[in-house]
């Protein structure tokens, strides 16, 4: 069956892709994020944008990334 052989092969690729990554310091990490795709995501994104509007821990908190923010060199 070519369809198993090609899959095997694709599977042994991948784990020597792999292999080679975790000996060169690397590990595989999984990260869930939201579906922006979702129905509804950006009207929550605006509603939850809005309840931040005039509120003072806002302003501190972007005023702190601000601060920290190393932006040298990008434009």
């Amino acid at each position: 069956m070519p369809t198993e052989r090609h899959s095997d092969s694709a599977r042994q690729r991948v784990k020597r892709h792999r292999d080679a990554l975790r000996e060169a310091g690397f590990r595989p990490v999984q990260i869930w994020v939201p579906d922006t795709r979702q129905e509804g995501f950006a009207e929550e994104c605006r509603k939850q944008s809005v309840s931040l509007k005039n509120d003072p821990a806002e302003k501190d908190t972007l005023d702190w990334i601000e601060h920290l923010s190393d932006d040298g060199g990008w434009s």
